[in-house]
């Protein structure tokens, strides 16, 4: 079952390996926080980077923290050399957590790419968008969150 709506943030801790910086639940207390989940062989993920690239560029100078995970789909996903390639490709500069053993996705009960959870402040799920559709109601959830 997935997350539900006021669930705490579950643990950011262990990831194969970190790109970008290591970011750590407490590091994002207090702080409003969207994880971006995404794969290498994910067609949609990479259509969409450059919106989650614009929203950073909006959302992060009002306090949005962003944190990336890598969700492998399949064995060829889990070549590091290969994600962290394609992170530098895309441009992404934000923390980036490579989970070759799914621990990350396995705490969120994540089942999709694309996949962003929105975090309160006080660390609580506000918002869950599956898929590379509803962009208004991603940017209409972090909005209202930002706002408190």
């Amino acid at each position: 079952m997935p997350m539900r709506t006021g669930t705490a943030m579950p643990s950011l801790e262990g990831a194969t390996e970190w790109v970008n910086g290591e970011v750590k639940a407490d590091d994002v207390k207090g702080k409003v926080t969207l994880v971006h989940f995404w794969a290498i062989s994910c067609h949609s993920c990479h259509e969409i980077m450059d919106q989650v690239k614009a929203w950073r560029e909006i959302y992060a100078p009002r306090g949005l923290e962003f944190v990336g995970n890598h969700q492998p789909r399949s064995e060829s996903d889990t070549d590091i050399a290969a994600v962290k390639a394609d992170i530098a490709e895309m441009g992404v500069t934000w923390p980036v957590a490579i989970d070759n053993t799914h621990t990350i996705v396995d705490a969120f009960e994540n089942k999709y790419v694309p996949a962003f959870y929105v975090f309160n402040e006080a660390g609580e799920l506000r918002h869950f968008q599956a898929g590379d559709r509803g962009q208004k109601m991603l940017e209409a959830a972090v909005e209202r969150v930002l706002k408190g």
